[in-house]
């Protein structure tokens, strides 16, 4: 993603954050929003929220299809909301007119600042319409979705996954390296609009529908300045290439050790005693991903099923800085979030696939995150996963748990 700073908002969030005196609750009105963020271009990106107060205290749940992202530190700054993102090193810098908010989503990258500006309207529960004209198809199904960056005509291949009822539609898109997640929209004439927003991605997906089995004319934004154009076309036997096939180890090579710092700063190796005779699952990670999100939300009840049976999971960051103490808040929260019991370390490296291979110099054709490698008795790698279709990819996620499941379960039978 391009990465450009609104110098506006970033003197906003500077002042802000060295000059406002927080107070104990927010000011937030509960009920249903209607937000919308712009882009450079400015197309608008529309997302729902729901303000809930329980107890005296405040709850923001981002509404995206059947996903509901809970949201739990807001508070006022002077005359200002400020909504943390629980994870991926993002906020919502606000003015708060009761029924009105206008201000700045902020993101922080390693070096950098990405802000768009951000409107809401209390009391509006519609995304894209407020009265929706009749649908003229209904694209229901499997579609083989071809994406192009138009920086350099790259073409990106992927799964459409779409639900309509009516106006409404639910979909995600499936990649080699993880899905588009709870994408929700609607289809007015011949027309298709999909939108997300979860923290981390804002995602807008256009397109007309030429019939009920071809979709031309896409335009796909994503955050501040990022624009794709995307074709489309119902095929019920679209597939993904095996996601176990994508990477390796080069040749030679059958094992990989590490010795990184875990949160507190203590050492930790695969060759390490609490390892040996263990089926290791070894996540490559960041808390800037939402496919490691949902990953992390699967080896969590994973680990705990799996762990007496012989079975220990490392978790290995590569975020967006080397900073160790950067990096420890911003693995801390998706730690808390998820109440993560199994090791969690910090590389040292940045979350780019080069960065990736410098760490691990054996492995071969890394692709992306996250990523799963699983270790057999031995110490052996057996299997490299690439990517992850979480819940939002309905069967896709769950024919992978049970398969992978199956993988463990043979592997555990195995002697050292």
């Amino acid at each position: 993603m391009k990465i450009i700073g609104s110098i506006f908002g970033l003197i906003f969030l500077i002042s802000g954050l060295s000059s406002y005196k927080q107070n104990s609750k927010p000011e937030l009105k509960e009920g249903i929003w209607r937000a919308t963020l712009k882009t450079a271009s400015g197309t608008l990106i529309p997302f729902n929220f729901e303000v809930t107060d329980s107890a005296g205290i405040t709850f923001l749940d981002i509404i995206n299809g059947k996903e509901r992202f809970r949201v739990n530190e807001i508070s006022n700054i002077a005359d200002s909301i400020v909504i943390q993102m629980p994870l991926f090193d993002s906020e919502i810098r606000v003015k708060n007119n009761k029924e009105s908010l206008k201000g700045h989503w902020i993101k922080q990258f390693g070096d950098s600042t990405e802000v768009m500006e951000i409107e809401a309207q209390r009391g509006d529960s519609w995304r894209f319409f407020k009265a929706n004209s009749e649908s003229l198809y209904n694209i229901s199904g499997k579609w083989s979705v071809s994406f192009k960056d138009v920086r350099n005509d790259r073409l990106i291949s992927s799964i459409g996954e779409f639900n309509q009822n009516g106006n409404r539609i639910y979909a995600t898109f499936l990649t080699t390296t993880g899905d588009y997640r709870f994408l929700e929209g609607t289809v007015v004439g011949d027309k298709l609009y999909l939108s997300c927003f979860d923290g981390s991605h804002a995602y807008l997906f256009t397109a007309k529908i030429l019939n009920n089995n071809v979709l031309e004319e896409g335009v796909f934004y994503s955050g501040l300045s990022t624009v794709q154009t995307w074709t489309a076309h119902k095929d019920e036997k679209a597939e993904l290439p095996d996601a176990y096939s994508l990477t390796s180890l080069k040749d030679g090579f059958d094992k990989i050790n590490f010795s990184y710092p875990d949160l507190n700063g203590k050492m930790v190796s695969l060759s390490d005693s609490k390892f040996t005779n263990k089926i290791i699952l070894v996540q490559f990670f960041g808390s800037w991903c939402p496919n490691c999100m949902d990953e992390t939300a699967y080896l969590v009840p994973f680990y705990k099923k799996y762990k007496e049976k012989g079975v220990e999971i490392i978790a290995l960051a590569y975020e967006r800085t080397t900073d160790f103490e950067r990096s420890k808040k911003s693995i801390l929260r998706l730690r808390d979030r998820f109440d993560v019991p199994y090791d969690m370390l910090i590389s040292g490296y940045k979350n780019d696939k080069a960065e990736v291979v410098k760490s691990l110099p054996m492995l071969k054709n890394f692709m992306g995150f996250p990523t799963l490698l699983v270790i057999d008795r031995a110490g052996k790698v057996r299997k490299i996963h690439t990517g992850f279709s979480g819940p939002g990819t309905g069967i896709h996620y769950q024919t992978f748990k049970k398969d992978f499941e199956k993988t463990i379960d043979i592997l555990l039978l195995e002697k050292n």
